[in-house]
Protein backbone atom coordinates (compact mmCIF):
# COMPACT_ATOMS: atom_id res chain seq x y z
CA UNK A 1 0.00 0.00 0.00
CA UNK A 2 1.30 3.42 -1.00
CA UNK A 3 1.22 6.22 1.58
CA UNK A 4 -0.11 9.70 0.86
CA UNK A 5 2.45 12.54 0.72
CA UNK A 6 2.67 14.51 3.98
CA UNK A 7 3.28 18.23 4.53
CA UNK A 8 6.04 18.64 7.13
CA UNK A 9 6.41 22.43 6.85
CA UNK A 10 4.59 25.37 5.30
CA UNK A 11 6.02 28.86 5.80
CA UNK A 12 5.46 32.24 4.20
CA UNK A 13 8.72 34.18 4.33
CA UNK A 14 10.89 36.86 2.73
CA UNK A 15 13.73 34.59 1.66
CA UNK A 16 15.50 31.24 1.84
CA UNK A 17 19.29 30.89 1.82
CA UNK A 18 20.77 27.50 0.96
CA UNK A 19 24.27 27.02 2.37
CA UNK A 20 26.46 25.79 -0.50
CA UNK A 21 28.61 23.66 1.82
CA UNK A 22 26.02 21.90 3.95
CA UNK A 23 22.84 22.29 1.91
CA UNK A 24 21.07 23.63 5.02
CA UNK A 25 18.17 26.03 4.47
CA UNK A 26 18.01 29.30 6.42
CA UNK A 27 14.53 30.82 6.46
CA UNK A 28 14.40 34.63 6.55
CA UNK A 29 11.49 36.83 7.67
CA UNK A 30 8.64 34.42 8.44
CA UNK A 31 5.20 36.10 8.44
CA UNK A 32 1.54 35.10 8.44
CA UNK A 33 -0.27 38.32 7.57
CA UNK A 34 0.10 41.30 5.28
CA UNK A 35 -0.77 44.86 6.26
CA UNK A 36 -1.77 47.36 3.56
CA UNK A 37 -2.52 51.08 3.78
CA UNK A 38 -4.91 50.98 0.80
CA UNK A 39 -6.51 48.52 -1.61
CA UNK A 40 -6.02 47.04 -4.08
CA UNK A 41 -2.46 46.20 -3.07
CA UNK A 42 0.24 44.01 -4.60
CA UNK A 43 2.74 42.34 -2.27
CA UNK A 44 6.06 42.63 -4.16
CA UNK A 45 7.75 39.36 -3.16
CA UNK A 46 7.32 36.40 -0.84
CA UNK A 47 8.29 32.76 -0.70
CA UNK A 48 6.03 29.86 0.13
CA UNK A 49 8.41 27.25 1.58
CA UNK A 50 7.02 23.71 1.53
CA UNK A 51 8.59 20.51 2.91
CA UNK A 52 7.06 17.17 1.90
CA UNK A 53 7.73 13.57 2.92
CA UNK A 54 6.21 10.18 2.07
CA UNK A 55 6.20 11.08 -1.64
CA UNK A 56 6.48 7.93 -3.76
CA UNK A 57 9.58 7.74 -5.99
CA UNK A 58 9.14 9.33 -9.39
CA UNK A 59 7.87 12.49 -11.06
CA UNK A 60 5.11 14.54 -9.39
CA UNK A 61 3.34 17.89 -9.72
CA UNK A 62 2.66 20.46 -7.01
CA UNK A 63 -0.11 23.04 -7.43
CA UNK A 64 -0.62 25.96 -5.03
CA UNK A 65 -3.82 27.97 -5.41
CA UNK A 66 -5.23 31.04 -3.66
CA UNK A 67 -8.66 32.64 -3.41
CA UNK A 68 -11.10 34.51 -1.21
CA UNK A 69 -13.75 31.87 -1.91
CA UNK A 70 -12.50 28.28 -1.34
CA UNK A 71 -14.77 27.19 -4.21
CA UNK A 72 -13.05 29.57 -6.68
CA UNK A 73 -9.31 29.10 -6.31
CA UNK A 74 -6.74 30.49 -8.74
CA UNK A 75 -3.61 28.36 -9.33
CA UNK A 76 -0.46 30.45 -8.74
CA UNK A 77 2.18 27.72 -8.85
CA UNK A 78 2.15 24.55 -10.94
CA UNK A 79 5.51 22.86 -11.14
CA UNK A 80 6.99 19.39 -11.46
CA UNK A 81 9.31 17.86 -8.89
CA UNK A 82 10.96 14.50 -8.37
CA UNK A 83 11.11 12.19 -5.37
CA UNK A 84 13.97 9.72 -5.01
CA UNK A 85 12.24 7.78 -2.22
CA UNK A 86 9.29 8.11 0.19
CA UNK A 87 11.92 8.62 2.93
CA UNK A 88 13.28 11.76 1.21
CA UNK A 89 12.34 15.16 2.63
CA UNK A 90 11.64 17.45 -0.31
CA UNK A 91 12.00 21.21 0.14
CA UNK A 92 10.19 23.29 -2.48
CA UNK A 93 10.90 27.04 -2.62
CA UNK A 94 8.06 28.82 -4.41
CA UNK A 95 8.63 32.49 -5.28
CA UNK A 96 5.52 34.67 -5.47
CA UNK A 97 5.83 38.10 -7.10
CA UNK A 98 3.30 40.96 -7.10
CA UNK A 99 0.47 38.98 -5.54
CA UNK A 100 -2.60 41.25 -5.71
CA UNK A 101 -5.22 41.60 -2.97
CA UNK A 102 -8.41 43.56 -3.70
CA UNK A 103 -9.37 43.98 -0.06
CA UNK A 104 -8.74 42.91 3.51
CA UNK A 105 -9.64 39.45 4.77
CA UNK A 106 -8.52 35.85 4.91
CA UNK A 107 -7.31 34.43 1.62
CA UNK A 108 -7.41 30.64 1.34
CA UNK A 109 -4.37 28.73 0.09
CA UNK A 110 -4.59 25.11 -1.04
CA UNK A 111 -1.56 22.88 -1.73
CA UNK A 112 -2.05 19.82 -3.93
CA UNK A 113 0.34 17.10 -5.06
CA UNK A 114 -0.77 15.13 -8.12
CA UNK A 115 -4.26 16.72 -7.83
CA UNK A 116 -4.62 15.47 -4.22
CA UNK A 117 -5.23 18.26 -1.64
CA UNK A 118 -2.64 18.04 1.16
CA UNK A 119 -2.98 21.39 2.94
CA UNK A 120 -5.59 24.13 3.30
CA UNK A 121 -4.36 27.26 5.07
CA UNK A 122 -4.76 31.00 4.73
CA UNK A 123 -3.00 34.35 4.74
CA UNK A 124 -4.65 37.34 6.38
CA UNK A 125 -4.58 40.78 4.79
CA UNK A 126 -5.41 43.76 7.04
CA UNK A 127 -5.41 47.54 6.81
Amino acid sequence: MQSKPQVLAWLTCDGVHIDPGSGKHTILGVFSNIRAAKFPVAHPFMIWFLTLSDVPAGQHKVRISIGVDPMQMTPLIERPFESQSPLQRINLINEIRNLAFNGPGDHSIVVEVDDEPLLATSITVTN
